[in-house]
């Protein structure tokens, strides 16, 4: 809406809004992937120790899978400019796109995978966090493409459609998980190393990267503590 009506932020705002959601997905990470994850693999008589085996495992696998993506998916930064093979023969509109599906892919392999569990109240609190981190991130998206000179419905409609993503990826965690309740903690495990590899590698750069550190970093504590806020008040 904001970029339909042609209003403005400044890259303060900007930075504010990005370190928000980063904070938004590392408390849902953490409290709504890892320490479930943690509990299914207990559950499934692991103990202490192999648990957290289990749990670590799955961290590095699902960081390692966003990193083969985007090593291999052409797209391109903000601000760094083009990434990955043939980028240069790529539209930017498109290279924008492919940039924002790397984001949204491991969200909606969480909001699959917590829904596959037995903690709905918990996956009802990721899937809120997760949608107020897509406020700022959709709408830095689209002034992004507004920026570079794309009229206001197309760089609308593209954030729109590069959000579809995440349903589709919401299924399709949902449904792996779903084979087998064996797999609940790997799942959950991998989709938090997905999102914290995208928060070390993508958001928290993009807010630091034009010297509002201090603004980012402020906005990354309250968006912590209100994902934790909220998934605490729903549990």
């Amino acid at each position: 809406m904001p970029v339909l009506l042609s209003y403005r932020f400044s890259q303060r705002t900007y930075d504010a809004m990005l370190g928000f959601g980063a904070g938004v997905m590392l408390a849902a990470s953490s409290f709504s992937l890892i320490v479930p994850a943690l509990a299914a693999a207990r559950s499934q008589g692991h103990s202490s120790w192999s648990a957290g085996a289990v749990v670590g495992a799955g961290l590095i696998a699902g960081a390692l899978l966003v990193l083969a993506l985007d090593r291999a998916v052409p797209h391109e930064h903000f601000v760094k400019g083009p990434e990955g093979r043939e980028s240069k023969a790529l539209k930017r509109i498109w290279l924008f796109v492919f940039a924002i599906i790397l984001h949204n892919l491991p969200e909606g392999l969480a909001i699959g995978v917590a829904f596959a569990g037995s903690d709905p109240v918990g996956a009802t609190a990721l899937t809120t966090g997760i949608s107020i981190q897509d406020v700022p991130e959709g709408l830095v998206v689209a002034l992004a493409l507004r920026g570079v000179g794309h009229g206001r419905w197309q760089a609308a409609g593209v954030g729109i459609l590069s959000g579809l993503v995440e349903p589709v990826a919401a299924v399709a965690g949902a449904a792996i998980v779903g084979v087998s309740p064996a797999v609940l903690p790997w799942g959950l495990a991998m989709a938090a190393g997905a999102m914290l590899f995208v928060i070390s590698h993508e958001i928290i750069p993009e807010s630091h990267r034009q010297g509002h550190e201090t603004l980012a970093t402020c906005g990354l504590m309250l968006g912590f503590v209100t994902m934790m806020l909220l998934d605490t008040a729903l549990d």
